[in-house]
């Protein structure tokens, strides 16, 4: 029997395609890259904006002549939309046999199973935690913590992995649907995760990811000790054959001294960090329910650039939320232009039902507003990423190399900002064109390049994109690169 995974969404539901392809395999069944030839398709879902769940229906819908010419078929349905939307799915698509919340991936394959025996339709879903806020015990219990499955094969690069160190969210931010989908806030136990950590190790992986909805709220207590990210990070540090290690996404106010220290100091932490500001108007952070002022973020900015030298900060921006003035909008243009990120990613505000902003706010800034303001502040963003990588012409770096260029240069960096260490959905990149930049140099670069090499792509260590020519064998191993041009979202260099 064999089975095909469609993701849609973050990097959590990269890593729970991941898990659930892991269980599946464990299970007997063999994974397919098409759908061609599949018994079972499973859809890993978003919730994060309309777009990503319109998209999974519209491709269920056309599913429905699939499943007519093969009886025996099977589609599953799981993350976070499976969770909103519980039962709502069987109705929209009546012909989807299996439904799986993000805290029942460990079900999927006894739950295929027994659609597969019965011929019924199967529901697993965590208990939604606004409805039993009288016993959050047993909302807790039903977002289940397990010990995953690790297999090489189940990867994109077996020398690359993402580690879930935190399942859930407390912050209930008013704009957001993570908390209701994902449940609550739960650190797992640092043998569990350095166990999963040794295992990746010995499969070949050299860089590990660490994924938390707001990762450096990591807290985990045992008896009188309580382990924080700084700590974990430690142990991870001395893992025999993991060389660098990343942790996304993070919350401003859980940034603490300790934690910078320990990214500066440890060899394997990587001065990259991700922190999403959302805004830049004290007034339009406390409609988002942000915990923290404008003010209080430009500290942690000033932290950040004071304690880790070469430190890449990046961010994540809601544009024309809820009541968002001209000046408000302005306010976050002036926090982009101050904190010279590397790069951030920027959304325009979308309704999700269920959530506070929902429920107490009007959408009522103009759909054409809300696209001249994510232009804007892309354009400004861009400025300063170009100004960011001309600093880095003539200068040696050591990348770690990925992959072939799966598209030609000029689509190098919209290709990789699809990987994105973002907590919003992957369809939702920036809307924009490649810089026009892009194009002379990758050319140059194609034609240019020697026989028996290919144009490959690779990452320093401040995650910033790297494209060269060398030979195919280098994937997956570290090289020193002198970089010899620049653009906005890409360095190119020669080995």
């Amino acid at each position: 029997m064999k089975f095909y995974i469609e993701t849609v969404g973050c990097q959590m539901n990269v890593l729970d395609s991941e898990l659930a392809a892991a269980e599946l395999i464990s299970a007997g069944w063999e994974r397919l890259d098409s759908r061609k030839g599949a018994d079972l398709i499973v859809f890993n879902t978003c919730s994060v904006r309309e777009h990503a769940e319109e998209k999974i229906y519209s491709a269920l819908g056309r599913l429905k002549t699939w499943k007519i010419e093969k009886p025996t078929g099977l589609i599953a349905v799981m993350g976070c939309m499976a969770q909103k939307d519980k039962g709502v799915v069987f109705q929209r698509a009546p012909f989807v046999d299996v439904v799986v919340g993000p805290g029942k991936i460990s079900e999927l394959a006894s739950l295929v199973a027994a659609a597969a025996k019965t011929g019924t339709q199967q529901l697993a879903i965590g208990i939604d935690r606004f409805e039993h806020r009288t016993d959050p015990k047993a909302v807790k219990e039903s977002f289940r913590l397990y010990d995953p499955i690790r297999l090489p094969q189940t990867r994109p690069r077996v020398f690359q992995a993402m580690v879930r160190i935190m399942f859930g969210c407390d912050k209930f931010c008013s704009y957001c649907v993570v908390p209701s989908v994902r449940g609550p806030e739960q650190s797992r136990s640092p043998k569990e995760i350095l166990d999963e950590i040794r295992t990746l190790a010995d499969q070949g992986c050299v860089e590990v990811t660490l994924l938390g909805q707001t990762v450096n709220s990591y807290r985990y207590r045992e008896g009188d000790k309580t382990t924080r990210l700084a700590a974990l990070l430690a142990a991870i540090d001395a893992v025999p054959g993991i060389r660098r290690v990343r942790f996304v996404s993070s919350y401003p106010t859980d940034m603490t001294d300790e934690l910078l220290q320990a990214v500066r100091d440890l060899p394997s932490a990587t001065p990259y960090l991700h922190v999403p500001a959302q805004h830049g108007a004290n007034s339009v952070l406390e409609r988002m329910r942000r915990r923290y002022t404008v003010e209080e973020y430009r500290d942690l900015v000033d932290r950040i650039y004071a304690t880790i030298p070469g430190a890449a900060i990046t961010s994540d921006f809601i544009v024309g939320f809820c009541g968002e003035t001209e000046d408000e909008f302005q306010q976050t243009v002036e926090l982009v232009r101050y904190a010279r990120f590397k790069n951030s990613f920027i959304f325009k505000y979308s309704v999700r039902p269920g959530n506070e902003a929902s429920r107490i706010y009007e959408d009522d800034v103009p759909e054409t507003v809300k696209k001249r303001r994510n232009n804007e502040l892309l354009a400004v963003q861009n400025e300063i990423s170009a100004e960011w990588n001309r600093t880095f012409l003539g200068r040696e770096v050591e990348i770690l190399v990925e992959g072939p260029s799966k598209r030609e240069a000029r689509n190098v960096a919209q290709e990789e900002s699809l990987y994105a260490e973002n907590e919003q959905t992957l369809d939702a990149t920036n809307e924009s064109e490649t810089p026009s930049n892009l194009l002379p140099v990758g050319d140059l670069l194609a034609s240019a390049a020697p026989s028996g090499t290919v144009q490959l792509t690779g990452r320093t260590e401040c995650d910033r994109i790297v494209v060269f020519n060398g030979a195919p064998e280098l994937v997956g191993t570290f090289q020193r690169v002198r970089i010899v041009e620049t653009a906005p979202f890409t360095l190119f260099g020669e080995l």
